[in-house]
């Protein structure tokens, strides 16, 4: 198994909060799979965790060749673990390829955090 990409991204939850107060509905539905809005606002503050979402599809964003929508990437939780799901063609191609993605979230006050490590299958 060999590391093929690695991919971070900080967010300023105070401007990710601005963004979504000026077009609350837009901008869920716009960057987040139904799942991922349901976990969010299921939680008491759902702004760090929607934080930490978008954080993963930027950092995925930056291990990936192409250009890729918003909902072609989300966050699912594997017990209390997050990994990354993918829409059907970018599975087909993780898996085409022999790819396999690790993710991990934090965040801490005003901020959230992703990284992401692409690692080819032997």
């Amino acid at each position: 198994m060999a590391i093929v990409a690695i991919g971070t991204d900080l967010v300023d939850l105070a401007r990710l909060k601005r963004v979504w107060q000026r077009h609350p509905k837009r901008f869920l539905e716009r960057h987040f799979v139904p799942g991922e809005i349901a976990y969010c606002l299921g939680r008491a503050d759902p702004l760090p965790s929607l934080g930490a979402r978008f954080a993963a599809k930027e950092a995925f964003q930056k291990c990936w060749p192409e250009a890729l929508g918003w909902l072609e990437v989300w966050v699912e939780l594997e017990g209390r673990r997050p990994r990354l799901g993918f829409a059907p063609r970018l599975a087909a191609e993780m898996r085409e390829a022999r790819l396999r993605a690790h993710l991990s979230l934090a965040h801490e006050r005003g901020y959230a955090l992703a990284m992401v490590v692409l690692e080819a299958l032997s």
